[in-house]
């Protein structure tokens, strides 16, 4: 690994860090409820859409909340589905793409209204420029500031505030949030070279006389949200391995600091809102830590490439190469990956098929814990679910009551927890053992890999991450339908069940801090908290995981 490539990781990690606390303080401010500078700039457009949408101003209780944010969503997805549905005969049509089929749009329509964007399609030749712009990226703004505002609303609970109206925060999620941000991030994705145009495909003649078609579009606008709002997909089949959706190094960077920018600053939101700042900051140290160690870990294992090929005499970057974009090279093809499935954002500038077995383990990782910072809302939904079992488990061992910010954590919370942790194997490991079983002639390779194509499709669809072990068959109905269900419940199971443990606490009485309250704000619930992760989210999937990329590593080095 080269000087400069250490420089480049160096540096946006830094920058996402120093960017992290102010965007978390903005963020508080932006959800907060009393009257701020903030209102003055986004209050008129605001209130004229909850005039416009009929929205009232009131508080909803956590059943009410949920059901605002399910029904709309899924309104929504049945809106889009009929735009993918009759594409070929809307406008802003000029290349001529074709009405989805049903099962595809029935799984493109929930993919990105659930933050997912898994793509069954190539990107440039599956929609028109309309599904493009009035389909995919509305979702791509409505889709992350609907998991935000539950996450605030989460947040607001622990607090013993009101939840709030979802309405309300989805509209200032994207008011005075995604669109401001997303606005800046495509004038600057423009001017690095990224097409926006409504243009046709062009069509020119090679050196060579040949006639080419160079397929382009709205890149721009669907680049900067699609980072920002942790959406991830691609405009074009390739995603951000090409050279319109990625010009070089600098938008790279850029790309993978959106991807960052808001699942790191939510700790620090969080620490303003419920009064304690300190314990943001030890959440938001912990998930570093494990971002850290995972992007070690991959790094390291690209760098030193297939041992099975260097006993032949491979080169070791020849070995190395294979499936990454030579622009890049191999720490920010790994790095890319790293960031990609920690923030749930499943964009790619690389191809995670060719990956090797301990780098393929560690971007199914990030998206079996969905912790290592997570997507926007969904991750820090994760973070304090670990945090309260973690204190629950520490209450057990002295034989106190937990408590969690003043407020008991007892039976129905605990039960509500552990259906939510439930759910998430659920959707990953039954799926995974019904498609071996029934779909085997789509696995394209044999083995401890083709094991992981098929677990990773299913761990990228429950945590609404998109990206996928290319060579994967699954552009069939039994794919379509079965990764569009798991999506679907993936994203709104845990919405409902969480919504019910932050009702409930609301609900409580704060409980007087005494000398024998568990702290939750210094290194020893740092500890605490990164066991329960590793030990009841980790080894819920270790067995799955040493059937697949262990044993594929293992069969390497023997």
């Amino acid at each position: 690994m080269t000087t400069m490539a250490w420089i480049s990781v160096a540096l946006l990690l830094l920058i996402a860090c120093l960017l992290a606390r102010p965007t978390g303080h903005y963020i508080a401010h932006a959800f907060s409820n009393e009257r701020t500078g903030l209102d003055r700039w986004f209050g008129p457009l605001e209130n004229l859409i909850y005039r416009l949408c009929g929205i009232r101003q009131e508080n909803q209780s956590w059943k009410q909340y949920a059901m605002s944010v399910v029904l709309s969503n899924t309104l929504m997805i049945l809106i889009v589905y009929t735009i993918f549905r009759i594409q070929g005969m809307l406008p802003l049509n000029p290349s001529g793409v074709a009405s989805m089929e049903p099962s595809l749009a029935f799984n493109t329509a929930i993919s990105f209204m659930t933050n997912t964007n898994l793509q069954h399609y190539s990107g440039e030749t599956g929609l028109s420029y309309l599904s493009q712009m009035i389909g995919i990226v509305f979702m791509m703004f409505v889709a992350p500031a609907s998991l935000l505002s539950v996450a605030i609303a989460f947040i607001r609970g622990l607090a013993g505030k009101p939840l709030g109206n979802f309405f309300v925060d989805l509209v200032r999620g994207i008011t005075r949030i995604l669109l401001p941000i997303a606005f800046v991030a495509a004038l600057v994705f423009v001017a690095l070279g990224v097409p926006q145009t409504l243009e046709p495909t062009a069509v020119v003649k090679t050196v060579e006389g040949a006639t080419q078609e160079i397929a382009r579009g709205p890149v721009g606008s669907f680049l900067a949200i699609k980072e920002l709002g942790n959406n991830g997909g691609g405009f074009f089949g390739v995603n951000s391995a090409h050279p319109f959706e990625n010009p070089g190094a600098i938008s790279n960077m850029l790309q993978m600091l959106l991807m960052l920018l808001l699942p790191t600053s939510l700790p620090f939101t969080y620490g303003i809102m419920v009064g304690n700042k300190k314990q943001g900051r030890v959440l938001f140290v912990s998930m570093a830590m494990m971002f850290l160690l995972f992007l070690g870990i991959s790094i390291a294992s690209e760098q030193a490439g297939n041992p099975a090929l260097h006993a032949l005499g491979v080169n070791q970057m020849q070995g190395s190469m294979e499936g990454k974009e030579v622009r890049f090279g191999l720490a920010q093809s790994a790095m890319y990956s790293v960031v990609t499935t920690a923030s749930e954002t499943g964009a790619v500038n690389n191809m995670h098929d060719t990956l090797t077995p301990l780098g393929g383990l560690i971007t199914i990782a990030n998206m079996m814990l969905n912790t290592v910072f997570g997507g926007v809302g969904a991750g820090f939904l994760n973070v304090l679910m670990y945090a309260m079992i973690a204190v629950f488990l520490s209450g057990l061992m002295v034989g106190r009551t937990p408590e969690f910010l003043g407020k008991k954590i007892e039976g129905r919370e605990m039960k509500l927890i552990a259906v939510t942790m439930l759910i998430h194997p659920f959707l990953i490991l039954i799926p995974t053992a019904i498609a071996l079983f029934t779909n085997a002639d789509t696995i394209s390779n044999a083995g401890f890999h083709g094991l992981t194509q098929v677990m990773y499709e299913y761990t990228s669809s429950a945590a609404n991450n998109g990206s996928g072990f290319e060579g994967l068959g699954d552009a069939t109905s039994f794919w379509n339908l079965t990764t569009g269900i798991v999506m679907y419940l993936g994203r709104f199971c845990s919405v409902i069940t969480m919504l019910a443990v932050a009702g409930s606490l609301a609900a409580k009485k704060p409980v007087p801090e005494t000398s024998g309250t568990f702290r939750t704000d210094n290194a020893l619930f740092a500890g605490v908290f990164l066991v329960a992760v590793l030990i009841v989210g980790a080894l819920t999937f270790f067995p799955a995981l040493v059937l697949g990329p262990i044993a594929e590593q293992l069969t390497l080095l023997s």
